[in-house]
C-alpha cells in the first residue's frame, strides 16, 4: 500500500485542493484506481495571489518570475502542511506528491505544421522551438523547494515531455481515465468544469482515446456574475436560473475562434479573458442581467456538445452511456442542465462521485496518480489524445531530504 498526495491548482485560480490517496501497483502493470481517503481545499495567500494575476497578463518580469516560483512552492508546501496537519499524516507515511504547480502561460502545438516536418526537420531539436511548432507552458513552484520543506519526494511539471514529443499535455486527464476505465468493455467519458471545460473519452484501448479543451467552463459564468452582481460567483445556478437563454448572444458566443483549432485543442485564459467578456457585455448590454447569465451557462452546454460531436467519432459516442463530470462546474445545476439537454440523449450526465473519485477533488487525484506513475517509470501520457509522437515518463522529480544517506553527513 502506499500513501500518495496530489495537489491542484487550475486555471480558474480558486484555490488550492489537497487530496490523499491509496494506490497500489495492479497485476498488469499499470496503477490501481486510486482509492480517495480524505481532500481539503485552501486559499492562496492574496500578497502571492496578486502576483500569480499579475503575470497571467505579463505583468512580472524576470525577477519577479523567478521569485515567484519559489514563492509558489513555498504556498504550495505550506497547503500540504496545513492539510497533513488536519489530518494527522507524516512526511514519514507518504510516498510521494504530486502537483503540477501553477500554470500561468500555456501554448498548444501546431499539430499541421508537426505533421508536415521531414524527418529531418523534427531531428532539428532547437529548430523544434524556434519554429514555434512545438509547444510550451510555464508553471510557478519550484519543485525543490516543495519537497525539502516538506521532507516528501514530489513530482511536478508533467507537461513538458508530452510537449517535447509534440503533444498538447493539456487536459491531462485522459491518464487517470484510463486507470479508471481500461476494464471495461464499452468506452466512457468525463468531463471537468474549471475555469475551461475538457472532454475525455477513455477505452480499454489507449489508441482509441480523444482529450480536449471544449471551451470555457464556469469562467464567462463567473466573471459576469461578478461585474453584473457582485459576487464572485452564481451560487446554485440561481441568476442563470431565473433568466432566458439569448440565441443571438448563445450565436455569437459560438462564433468564438477557439472552436476553429483542431483537436487535441487546448483553451487557456486568454481565449476568455476580462477584456474579451467586457466587449460581450458592452455588445449586449441591452440584454436582462440575468439572460445574460444564463446564455454564459448555455455556451459551455452547447461548447461541450459541439466539441464532442464534432470530434469524437459516432460509433464511439452511440456505445457511450455515461458522461461523468467533475470540477467546480458540477456545483451549478444550470450549467449541468445545460450540457445535459446539449449532448447526444443515449448518454447520461452524473458525476465522478459515481465512480468513487469526488468531483471537487479530481484534478488533484489525478496529479497522486501520475506522481504514483512517474516513481515507477510508467508513461502518463496518452499519445492518442494529446497527439504525442510516443509515450513519455512525466514530469521532474525532486528527492526529499529523507533520502540522504546519514553515513555521508558529519
Amino acid at each position: 500500500m502506499a500513501l500518495v498526495l496530489g495537489m491542484n491548482s487550475g486555471s480558474s485560480f480558486d484555490g488550492i485542493d489537497v487530496v490523499l490517496c491509496e494506490i497500489n501497483m495492479d497485476p498488469d502493470g499499470f496503477p490501481t484506481a486510486p482509492k480517495f481517503i480524505a481532500g481539503g481545499s485552501y486559499e492562496w495567500p492574496e500578497e502571492v495571489a496578486s502576483i500569480v494575476r499579475d503575470s497571467f497578463v505579463n505583468k512580472v518580469d524576470m525577477v519577479g518570475l523567478n521569485r515567484l516560483d519559489y514563492l509558489c512552492g513555498a504556498v504550495f508546501a505550506s497547503k500540504a502542511r496545513q492539510f497533513m496537519e488536519e489530518n494527522n499524516i507524516k512526511s514519514e507515511d507518504i510516498y510521494v506528491l504530486g502537483l503540477d504547480t501553477q500554470t500561468i502561460y500555456q501554448e498548444q502545438p501546431d499539430h499541421k505544421a508537426i505533421d508536415e516536418m521531414t524527418d529531418e526537420q523534427k531531428d532539428d531539436w532547437v529548430g523544434r522551438w524556434l519554429s514555434k511548432a512545438y509547444p510550451a507552458g510555464l508553471q510557478m513552484g519550484n519543485t525543490s523547494v516543495i519537497a525539502n520543506l516538506l521532507n516528501i519526494d514530489t513530482v511536478t511539471h508533467f507537461r513538458a515531455a508530452d510537449h517535447t514529443f509534440g503533444g498538447s499535455a493539456a487536459p491531462l486527464m485522459p491518464y487517470l481515465d484510463f486507470i479508471l476505465f481500461r476494464k471495461e468493455n464499452h468506452p466512457a467519458m468525463t468531463l471537468n468544469i474549471g475555469g475551461i471545460a475538457n472532454l475525455h473519452l477513455a477505452c480499454k484501448d489507449r489508441r482509441q482515446m480523444f482529450g480536449f479543451d471544449t471551451g470555457p467552463g464556469n469562467v464567462i459564468s463567473n466573471y459576469m456574475t461578478k461585474k453584473l452582481y457582485g459576487k464572485d460567483y452564481d451560487k446554485d445556478g440561481e441568476i442563470g436560473a431565473s433568466g432566458k437563454v439569448d440565441e443571438g448572444l448563445l450565436d455569437f458566443f459560438m462564433h468564438h475562434p477557439f472552436f476553429d483549432r483542431p483537436v487535441p485543442r487546448s483553451g487557456w485564459i486568454a481565449d476568455y479573458s476580462p477584456e474579451y467578456i467586457d466587449s460581450v457585455l458592452a455588445k449586449f448590454s441591452y440584454l436582462p442581467k440575468e439572460d445574460i447569465i444564463a446564455t454564459a451557462d448555455a455556451f459551455t452546454g452547447a461548447a461541450v456538445a459541439r466539441s464532442m460531436i464534432d470530434n469524437i467519432p459516432k460509433e464511439l459516442i452511440d456505445q457511450t452511456e455515461y458522461l461523468y463530470a467533475s470540477g467546480g462546474g458540477v456545483r451549478n445545476p444550470t450549467i449541468m442542465r445545460e450540457i445535459q439537454k446539449r449532448i447526444p440523449q443515449n448518454i447520461k450526465l452524473t458525476t465522478s462521485a459515481d465512480i468513487g473519485v469526488p468531483p471537487a477533488y479530481k484534478e488533484a487525484v489525478k496529479f497522486a496518480t501520475l506522481a504514483y506513475s512517474t516513481m515507477h517509470h510508467i508513461p502518463g501520457n496518452i499519445p492518442a489524445a494529446g497527439h504525442a509522437s510516443q509515450y513519455a515518463i512525466l514530469g521532474k522529480i525532486a528527492l526529499a531530504p529523507r533520502n540522504i544517506d546519514k553515513s555521508l553527513i558529519d
